[in-house]
């Protein structure tokens, strides 16, 4: 039976999906009432959105159940996904780690027989999406994200391939992690308990996503190339000071030690105050760190993580309900209104589960893992450091959709082989 907060769960989880998919509608009330101008700002932020409504839910908890269990149930969540992402964010979006994907890239670009600018646009969209498989998916976010941010989603380009590029970068990064077993978190929630470890994910899931990035990547530069421009060494302050190879190195270090150290909240937390730290003692290497952007992008997954908790008692029986074909479809259609994590973690609860069903499960949530902003964990950090480039630093809902769409059936085609 039903119990009232799960009900108020449920409603709760509607509107904060339905408010996800209007925030223009405030960013309009912004402007059309001067005087309540920065709620509505806030409001229409994507990156508020859960957050809010899980601070409404424990309310309304607080109220139905009383204080002692809304604090209880707040504590029984996991926060290490938000926290890490937070953390990999902003040491990923250095100037030192920047500027030396941005040179690797360069490099091979040079290698390519084709313009630079294109080049560097196909390897933004390709190259760094399968470098999550090493470096994890919301590290591969950012860097291909502040890369690609100047040429491809910049003002000028046209909306629709704007919308294109995302959809496609999206899900790259959703598929490009699933080459190893820890560094797609949809991957990761079953990995253990199905003792899936990289090379099963490399022989059942890598080839089909390499093939997958590459004609997506592909596609979209040929219609990318007309309007791309060469890259402009301004973006990066032909003024300023050098960074020195060691500080890099030290920055390459500290993003390397907090990625094998993803799984473990204290230590990587330690290790992100002594990287503020060092930050502050060599500031004339640096640029200001994307602080906002990250808590902004930590605050919207602990919200869904608040705001999902809920949601058990009718999505687990949903999954379970399905049969292997239909489970691939259900799991890529539910990803674009959860998150794709948190419903594989479902699925790790039922026992039972074929070895051919626990496969239809990741791949169909991760095929579907670009729809929606919330669909997968990095997106919001894309989302967060790429919105200034399209009309009214806002990213729609419908647009996002239908830019996704293409390559979500590429990745669906080749996963269902």
């Amino acid at each position: 039976m039903t119990t009232t907060m799960q009900t108020i769960g449920l409603v709760l989880f509607i509107v904060a999906l339905l408010h996800t998919f209007s925030t223009s509608v405030f960013e309009v009330l912004a402007h059309r009432s001067p005087r309540h101008a920065g709620l509505f700002h806030l409001l229409g932020e994507v990156e508020v959105v859960f957050g809010f409504w899980a601070f409404v839910l424990i309310l309304f908890m607080a109220f139905v159940d009383g204080g002692a269990a809304a604090v209880d149930y707040v504590e029984s969540r996991h926060y290490t996904e938000p926290l890490f992402v937070f953390v990999v964010m902003v040491v990923a979006a250095s100037r030192p780690v920047l500027e030396t994907a941005r040179a690797l890239v360069r490099l091979l670009a040079r290698l390519v027989p084709i313009r630079d600018e294109v080049a560097q646009a196909w390897l933004g969209l390709a190259l760094l999406p399968l470098c999550g498989s090493l470096i994890t998916e919301p590290a591969a976010m950012t860097l291909a994200a502040l890369m690609l941010a100047p040429s491809v989603f910049r003002p000028g380009m046209p909306e629709k391939l704007k919308y294109g590029a995302l959809g496609v970068l999206f899900v790259n990064v959703s598929i490009g992690g699933t080459l190893t077993s820890y560094a797609a978190p949809p991957v990761l929630m079953v990995a253990g308990t199905w003792g899936w470890d990289s090379m099963h994910m490399l022989s059942h899931f890598g080839w089909r996503a390499l093939v997958a990035v590459l004609i997506n990547a592909s596609v979209i530069t040929l219609l990318l190339r007309p309007h791309l421009r060469p890259f402009d060494a301004s973006i990066e302050g032909e003024a300023r000071v050098p960074v020195p190879p060691l500080v890099a190195l030290i920055h390459l270090a500290f993003l390397a030690a907090i990625v094998l150290l993803a799984h473990h909240p204290v230590l990587f937390l330690g290790l992100f105050l002594l990287f503020l730290g060092f930050t502050q003692a060599y500031q004339r290497y640096q640029d200001p760190l994307v602080l906002k952007e990250a808590l902004l992008v930590g605050f919207f997954l602990g919200g869904l993580v608040v705001l999902g908790g809920m949601q058990q008692w009718w999505l687990q029986p949903l999954i379970a309900d399905l049969d292997t074909t239909k489970l691939f479809f259900g799991a890529l259609a539910l990803t674009a209104v959860t998150d794709n994590a948190a419903l594989t973690y479902l699925g790790s609860l039922i026992t039972g589960l074929s070895s051919h069903a626990q496969y239809m499960l990741v791949a169909g949530a991760v095929a579907g893992g670009g729809l929606t902003v919330i669909a997968n964990a990095p997106n919001p950090a894309g989302a967060a450091l790429l919105r200034r480039g399209f009309n009214e630093e806002a990213i729609g809902a419908v647009g996002l959709l239908l830019g996704a769409l293409g390559p979500t059936c590429a990745a669906a085609v080749l996963f269902l082989l």
